[in-house]
């Protein structure tokens, strides 16, 4: 890498054009920003400010777990371990036993009094710790009105943040005809627009929140998905043991379906990858299939895109980015599961391309140099934090 103005101090010996050869290899993988490719597919919205906050609201299903056996089917008064989001006029379900009761009092956050046996199933004593689940509700002839219930909105905020990459190149070098490529002002300008790239990307998924001051001038940086899912949705975060195999891949996988954010397409997650995690995703599936080879066959192995479990589909992407430290790092390690249908954009201002000292561009200080500077600021929204996932350590694949 070259930090600053580009001279032929830089210039790489037999760059410089001596033969017709037109093409010039870049030590990048190709795709190096999919995450930040993919949002182009997608709707995105405006920031009005470094603080671009957001409101999202998460479906009651409302319960209660005992604390406290409940020694026959006369007992009414039910010692629980919450009552929060129960009303009068609930009907709860016991899951050990199947007996329906109906709240008629919430005298406390502990406590409930119920009418038993409300329902086919005949009252009996319940157990400690077993679930009462809502299954509506229900009320008599000429009842009063029932106690109003809300679904309180949670209000997310990020900020900002400013990503810029320039690109200059001395007049002289400008001029001299190269090798290979089309010249040092458009491979400048193309390497500057992927290390932009590369910059947002990177902080999509490894960001984290922060704001303050940097030579006397506001200084702010986004919340990338794995700081706002470790933070919002720590169940979300899975470290794998040693071995892996297909049951607890798709134990892995199943809490990001919990939800569903878009009905029109179901539960469909992307799954961005590292070189490890990728491999071993596949040799789970080796080694918990059966395959067979045939003699017309002139090409041999697995190459799986796509993972699907009963509750949904997983298509996975290889990210450049998490290979970037080699099969050692953590990075390499690791899928993070996305909901693209709960992920967004929003500019503050959209990327912006200011260059200098080309013919009909700005005179920058009587410089003999020519270059550019990209500029994007922006800040992402996770809607749905728990329709995300972080998986750490695929180490090696086991049958199971």
């Amino acid at each position: 890498m070259a930090v600053g103005l580009i001279s032929t101090a830089n210039l790489p010996q037999d760059l410089a054009r001596k033969s017709f050869s037109a093409m010039i290899t870049r030590l990048m993988p190709n795709g190096s920003a999919p995450l930040f490719a993919l949002t182009a597919l997608l709707k995105d919205e405006t920031a009005l400010n470094i603080e671009h906050g957001y409101f999202t609201k998460t479906m009651i299903f409302p319960l209660a777990v005992i604390n406290g056996a409940i020694a026959d089917g006369t007992v009414t008064v039910f010692t629980v371990q919450s009552t929060a989001d129960l009303v009068i006029g609930d009907l709860l379900r016991a899951d050990s036993t199947g007996e329906v009761v109906l709240v008629t009092s919430v005298p406390s956050s502990t406590q409930l009094v119920v009418q038993r046996g409300v329902g086919t199933v005949a009252a009996a004593a319940i157990a400690d710790t077993v679930s009462l689940y809502s299954i509506g509700n229900a009320f008599e002839e000429g009842s009063i009105r029932p106690q109003a219930v809300a679904i309180i909105a949670v209000r997310y905020v990020n900020y900002t943040q400013i990503f810029r990459n320039s690109w200059a190149v001395s007049k002289t070098l400008a001029a001299m005809p190269m090798i290979a490529g089309d010249g040092m002002v458009a491979e400048s300008r193309s390497d500057c627009a992927s290390l932009h790239a590369l910059a947002i990307e990177k902080s999509l998924f490894f960001g984290q929140k922060f704001i303050g001051t940097r030579n006397g001038q506001p200084f702010h940086t986004q919340e990338g998905i794995i700081a706002r899912v470790t933070a919002t949705a720590p169940t979300q975060i899975v470290t794998l043991g040693a071995t892996t195999n297909w049951t607890q891949f798709e134990a892995a996988l199943d809490p990001t379906l919990q939800t569903v954010t878009d009905p029109k397409s179901g539960n469909i997650r992307t799954m961005f990858v590292g070189g490890v995690a990728q491999r071993v995703i596949t040799n789970i599936a080796r080694l918990n299939s059966t395959y067979m080879i045939e003699t017309t066959t002139t090409s041999w192995g697995l190459q799986i895109n796509t993972i699907r479990t009963p509750r949904g589909v997983f298509e996975m992407i290889a990210h450049p980015l998490f290979n970037a430290y080699g099969n050692t790092s953590t990075w390499a390690k690791m899928a993070v599961v996305v909901d693209l249908n709960a992920f967004s954009l929003a500019y503050l201002r959209r990327t912006s391309n200011v260059e200098y000292n080309e013919d009909g561009a700005r005179v920058d200080n009587g410089v003999d140099a020519q270059g550019g500077t990209l500029t994007t600021e922006l800040t992402n929204l996770i809607k749905n934090p728990f329709a995300f996932s972080v998986i750490y350590n695929f180490t090696a694949a086991a049958a199971g």
